[in-house]
């Protein structure tokens, strides 16, 4: 069983991640209060903390792993091929949609962390509500 390590929420589209204790996660809204808060296949995205650890080692550098700017970061959730599975924090759930591609705003981040986050899906998942809840950081996340 996995931990939920952080929670960030951007209240506009390329403006800052904020990190939070606790939010909302709600069918229609995604993460509520974050930029991408509407129905679709990413209302939200989710890393792995091992996964941001590999990527930044091969770099050779310490990264917040707000850098990636993804909403939820966990640790030991095997993300990699994920697609379809579900994903339960608490009274909420999530369904994994796909691969959060890395951009372009990876690499003005930090030289190289674009190729870095390429290999198995390094740079998380996208996720769709499927039920609301509270989240709180600290809390066990599974894959359903």
């Amino acid at each position: 069983m996995a931990n939920l390590l952080g929670i960030a929420v951007k209240a506009q589209r390329k403006g800052p991640m904020n990190l939070h204790q606790e939010a909302m996660l709600h069918p229609l809204h995604g993460l509520v209060g974050d930029a991408r808060g509407k129905p679709g296949r990413r209302q939200l995205t989710l890393m792995s903390l091992q996964d941001w650890q590999t990527a930044c080692a091969e770099l050779g550098v310490v990264l917040p792993w707000q850098t990636r700017r993804a909403n939820l970061l966990v640790d030991q959730l095997p993300l990699y091929q994920s697609t379809g599975q579900r994903i339960l924090l608490g009274e909420a759930l999530l369904e994994i949609t796909g691969e959060t591609d890395p951009c372009e705003r990876m690499e003005q981040a930090h030289a190289g962390l674009f190729q870095a986050l390429k290999p198995a899906w390094r740079g998380g998942v996208t996720c769709r509500v499927l039920k609301a809840g509270v989240i709180r950081v600290g809390m066990s996340v599974q894959i359903d």
